[in-house]
C-alpha cells in the first residue's frame, strides 16, 4: 500500500515540515497544498510536491498538480481559485475534467474528508492555524486497489485514531 502525506497552510513554518518528513519514513510521496509562504527552493519543502496558495508570493509554484500513483489520479490545488470556502462544486468540476480520483486542497484550514460524485475530497487542515478544532493536522493516506485509508495526525501528539476512515475509490 502506497502512503502519501498531505499537509497545507503551514504559513512560514519550517522545522515542522522537516520534522513531519523525518517522522514518516513509510511515506512514498509528500504533498503540500499551498500557503507555505516559503521560497520554492527552501530546504523545508524538499521532498514535497507543493502548489501555490493565495499567500505564496515567491515564484516557482504551480497553481495545480495532477499526480498519478498506484493507479490513482490525485489533483492537488490550494483551493482559493475554486472558491472552496463556499462550495466544492468548482473543485469537483475541475477534478472531473481531469479524471481525478482524489482532490487535495487547503485554504479553509478546515480538516475534512468526503466523497462526492465518486471523487474523494481531502483537506488536511492546517499545521499552523487550524480552524474548527485545536489540533494542527495533516493526513496520511494509504492507497489500495479499490480503497483509500485516511489517517489524521496532530502535529504535536501524533495520530488521532478515532478520525481514521476508509473510502471506496475505484481507479
Amino acid at each position: 500500500m502506497k502512503r502519501i502525506l498531505i499537509a497545507s497552510d503551514s504559513h512560514g513554518l519550517t522545522k515542522p515540515l522537516q520534522d513531519i518528513r523525518e517522522r514518516h519514513p513509510e511515506v512514498s510521496l509528500f504533498i503540500h497544498c499551498g500557503d507555505s509562504e516559503l521560497p520554492r527552493e527552501d530546504a523545508s519543502l524538499e521532498g514535497y510536491v507543493p502548489v501555490g496558495g493565495n499567500c505564496d508570493f515567491y515564484p516557482g509554484f504551480p497553481d495545480d498538480e495532477l499526480i498519478e500513483i498506484a493507479g490513482k489520479k490525485i489533483f492537488v490545488t490550494h483551493g482559493h481559485r475554486y472558491s472552496v470556502k463556499s462550495t466544492l462544486m468548482n473543485l469537483q468540476y475541475k477534478a472531473e475534467q481531469l479524471g481525478a480520483d482524489i482532490a487535495c486542497f487547503g485554504h479553509s484550514h478546515l480538516l475534512g474528508a468526503e466523497m462526492s460524485g465518486g471523487i474523494l475530497f481531502l483537506n488536511p487542515g492546517s499545521i499552523r492555524l487550524p480552524r474548527g478544532r485545536r489540533e494542527r493536522t495533516y493526513l496520511i493516506i494509504g492507497l489500495g486497489p479499490d480503497e483509500v485509508e485516511v489517517r489524521v495526525y496532530d502535529l504535536d501528539n501524533g495520530e488521532i485514531p478515532e478520525l481514521q476512515r476508509v473510502f471506496t475509490v475505484m481507479g
